[in-house]
Order: C-alpha cells, then sequence, then structure tokens
C-alpha cells in the first residue's frame, strides 16, 4: 500500500511541476475565414493575438498562413503555429494543412467548407471542419464560419465554436468593424457558459509596394468564462496577396 501511496503523490507533484498543453482561447492567432476562392492568388498571412489581463495575461499565439487559390474553388494552404505562456519561453506548438473548396451561392451568401488536419509538436493532433459563410453587400461584408474540432485521442470530443465579422468601407482603403469569436460547447452539452471574445477592428489596406497589403488592428473583450482569467484581447495581422 505505501508504494501505491507514494506513487500517487509523485503523479501529483509531477502534474504541478510539468505544465498541461494549453487550450488557446478562442480567437487567439484566428480569423474569420471568407468563403470566396479566387484561381491563382497567393496569399501569405501572419496573426498575432495577445492576452491582457488576468491569470493568463501575456499569454500569445502567432500564426503563420501560406495559401494559393488552386482553381477558382480550390484553395491549398500550410500553416504553422507559435505560442507563448505566461512566464515561459515561445515554443513552435503545430504545423498544420488547410483547404478551403467553395461550394456555391444560396440566397445572395457565399458558402464553402473548410478542412484543417493539424500535426501538433506536444498533444495530440487534431482535425477541424468549418462551414463558412459571407455575404458582400455594397461596402458591407458579413462573415460566419461554425467551426467543429476534435483532437485525435480517445475519449476526445468534437467541440464546437464560432468566428464572426462585420465590417463596413468608411474612408477609401479603411474598414471599420467587429468580429467575435467563441465556444459553442459540444454536441452532449450545447451553449455551456463558455469562453466568448468580441470588439472593434480596424483593416486597413496599403497599395504601391508591390503586393497587395491588409494590416488590421482591434481589441476584443473577454465574456462569459473568458473573464476568469483574462480582461480581453489584442490582435495584430498583416496580409500579403500576390
Amino acid at each position: 500500500m505505501k508504494y501505491i501511496q507514494r506513487a500517487a503523490v509523485f503523479a501529483a507533484t509531477v502534474s504541478l511541476i510539468v505544465p498541461a498543453t494549453a487550450h488557446a482561447a478562442p480567437g487567439l492567432g484566428e480569423e474569420v475565414y471568407g468563403a470566396e476562392v479566387e484561381k491563382g492568388e497567393a496569399e501569405v498571412e501572419t496573426i498575432y493575438g495577445r492576452l491582457d489581463g488576468g491569470a493568463d495575461d501575456g499569454e500569445d499565439v502567432l500564426k503563420l498562413e501560406a495559401a494559393y487559390g488552386v482553381t477558382d474553388r480550390l484553395r491549398l494552404g500550410l500553416i504553422g503555429e507559435l505560442e507563448k505562456e505566461p512566464l515561459q519561453n515561445r515554443r513552435f506548438e503545430a504545423v498544420g494543412v488547410e483547404a478551403i473548396y467553395e461550394l456555391g451561392r444560396v440566397g445572395g451568401v457565399n458558402l464553402a467548407a473548410y478542412g484543417e488536419y493539424e500535426v501538433a509538436f506536444d498533444g495530440a493532433d487534431k482535425v477541424e471542419t468549418k462551414l463558412l459563410m459571407q455575404r458582400r453587400a455594397g461596402p458591407v461584408d458579413l462573415r460566419l464560419n461554425l467551426i467543429a474540432e476534435k483532437e485525435l485521442k480517445s475519449g476526445a470530443e468534437v467541440e464546437l465554436g464560432y468566428a464572426a465579422s462585420a465590417d463596413v468601407e468608411t474612408f477609401e482603403e479603411v474598414r471599420l468593424g467587429v468580429q467575435a469569436f467563441g465556444e459553442l460547447g459540444t454536441f452532449d452539452h450545447l451553449a455551456p457558459r463558455a469562453e466568448h471574445f468580441a470588439g472593434p477592428v480596424a483593416k486597413v489596406e496599403i497599395e504601391g509596394l508591390g503586393p497587395e497589403m491588409e494590416l488590421q488592428a482591434g481589441y476584443l473583450f473577454a465574456l462569459g468564462a473568458a473573464r476568469d482569467d483574462s480582461d480581453g484581447q489584442f490582435r495584430l495581422a498583416l496580409e500579403l496577396e500576390f
């Protein structure tokens, strides 16, 4: 019995010393995807997100993405993700491949399907699917992504979430709007008290430097369970199109 007790104490001590794989806050290093694909268009994007305030203050994610429109319906891409937890060094968290397939237009809304396979360096691999919806009406751009993701390990449930945005061109090459990211639970437990982030975002297109460039900046306020560990998140993104 004493050996079992010692083993239990040792296991508990290790669990306190060795950090568990972090679950990134919704929206951290993520984007709201559009549902349109353009053949021959190459895109390189960097997205940075950093949590502000609370126990998770300073946690950040840097996502790198390169994609290409193979046809007028299919876009393929590669992604890499670096993460930094509070009081720890930055580490390369995962790499993956992604695909967007444009499905068509229904009732004025463009639809596309998104798929991603992510190889994790510390933890289980993950698959993710999204239904992408987008509607453009003059200067207004509305987007909604419905997300389902699952870690490839025994007992892992499918986790549901969303990403949404609405912005309008207010000045030449300047768009102002809002973005929101959040959790929707699982198929067995829909809409629990979960983490959500929402807030204002500005986008500026910069021309005359060769490739089309878009700079995006914003601050999303923590809502729901996200308020337990942070006040919000800073967002910064740079996109180049060739």
